[in-house]
């Protein structure tokens, strides 16, 4: 009887909580942000946005590409994946009015202009990908305010000057992908402070400096795995040093002018898979360790000025993330 009884205040609560959420509204806020992006001209996606409620509107399901959860009474957006569509136009900054934004994809359409400063104000966000677009101008400093986020993509667009300390603010980070834009100056050593990145592309920019100077702050970039640094104008050598990220994997320095010779430590890095060194102008030879090395699978070496002799290991080719890569 007690067990019967159990069962029937169990789904009495879960009919009571389907009422709840069948009769729950969509925050007004949320609601007037996303018919503004649906006004926005060249929004073709608009298309298949039906009705007034983003969230749903009776028998009308939500609009494509956004996800909203209950909170209390209301229905909040909490994702807005809206990608391929060849949107046209200025970043929407109605955007940053949906406060409990989690997952914000636009990427692969032909967005133009800044990234708005009020970017910061999505304190909730996780995921931001803006890759694949017309976007220009400098990054906002207040992209620093995004703690939470642990995926930014802003590769393949125009984005210009320096790369912002403030990035060095996101405790979360774990991928920053900024490789194929038109940034200028040093990669920010500050970013070796972040406890959980893994990933770190800024190649195909116009940055300069040195690895020394990107590694000084002792014990930095403690868990990366993936440093891509090529197609830039860094200078000077390699640096022993670099052989204290003992997590690292894949080394891309290629297309710089670095020069010196390869230190033999950097070949008792213990998971070293890839190394890329080709195109610079570094001398003298490949240490032994190297050819010895338990996974390294790949060292591209052509276009420097190595003594006679040297030979590369496994057969070159360009490195290129997927959509899954960046959703690990």
């Amino acid at each position: 009887m007690a067990s019967f009884c159990s069962l029937t205040l169990i789904l009495i609560s879960i009919f009571a909580f389907s009422i709840s959420i069948a009769n729950s509204k969509t925050l007004k806020r949320d609601v007037k942000a996303l018919n503004e992006i649906k006004a926005s001209l060249g929004w073709r996606v608009v298309y298949a946005w039906i009705g007034d409620d983003p969230c749903g509107d009776g028998d009308l399901p939500p609009w494509s590409g956004v996800t909203c959860s209950t909170q209390g009474d209301y229905r909040v957006v909490t994702e807005l994946e809206v990608y391929a569509v060849s949107i046209v136009g200025p970043f929407p900054i109605a955007v940053t009015n949906l406060l409990d934004l989690t997952r914000l994809d636009l990427h692969n359409n032909k967005l133009t202009g800044p990234i708005p400063p009020q970017i910061g104000r999505l304190r909730r966000l996780r995921m931001l990908n803006l890759r694949w677009n017309k976007l220009q101008d400098v990054l906002p400093p207040e992209i620093g305010e995004l703690k939470r986020v642990t995926h930014l993509s802003l590769s393949f667009n125009n984005f210009k000057g320096e790369i912002p300390r403030e990035l060095a603010n996101l405790p979360e980070l774990r991928y920053l992908y900024l490789q194929e834009n038109r940034f200028t100056g040093r990669v920010p050593a500050e970013l070796g402070t972040l406890q959980n990145l893994r990933h770190l592309d800024v190649g195909n920019n116009h940055l300069v400096g040195t690895i020394r100077e990107l590694i000084r702050i002792e014990g930095g970039f403690p868990v990366l795995r993936n440093l891509y640094m090529n197609n830039n104008y860094l200078t000077g050598g390699i640096p022993a040093q670099l052989a204290n990220l003992t997590n690292l994997e894949i080394l891309y320095l290629s297309y710089n002018k670095m020069s010196g010779a390869i230190p033999t430590a950097l070949a008792h890095i213990p998971k070293l898979t890839y190394l890329y060194l080709d195109h610079n102008q570094f001398s003298g030879r490949i240490p032994d360790a190297f050819y010895k090395h338990p996974f390294l699978k790949e060292l591209y070496i052509e276009g420097n000025a190595f003594r006679p002799g040297v030979n590369p290991i496994g057969a070159h080719k360009v490195l290129e993330l997927s959509d899954t890569d960046f959703l690990v």
